[in-house]
């Protein structure tokens, strides 16, 4: 339980909270903590490489599409 923060400059991105299971064996989160917590952009159709709004340190994918069903539970 807590807050996950960049490993590069301490930036606060998600809160445990919002973490969901998934099939990949990296963290999943339904939402970031604060509106400038991470940066976005396509890498590829249906892909968004995702890095810290701060420092721009790489943090994985967003896949588009993917995610937690509606009313399933995120944990």
């Amino acid at each position: 339980p807590g807050i996950y923060v960049c490993a590069k400059c301490g930036h606060e991105l998600f809160s445990s909270r919002a973490k969901y299971e998934h099939s990949s064996p990296w963290p999943a989160f339904t939402e970031t903590l604060h509106g400038d917590s991470v940066a976005k952009r396509e890498e590829r159709p249906g892909a968004l490489k995702v890095t810290c709004g701060k420092c721009g340190n790489g943090l994985g994918h967003e896949f588009l599409n993917d995610g937690p069903r509606k009313g399933q539970s995120r944990f």
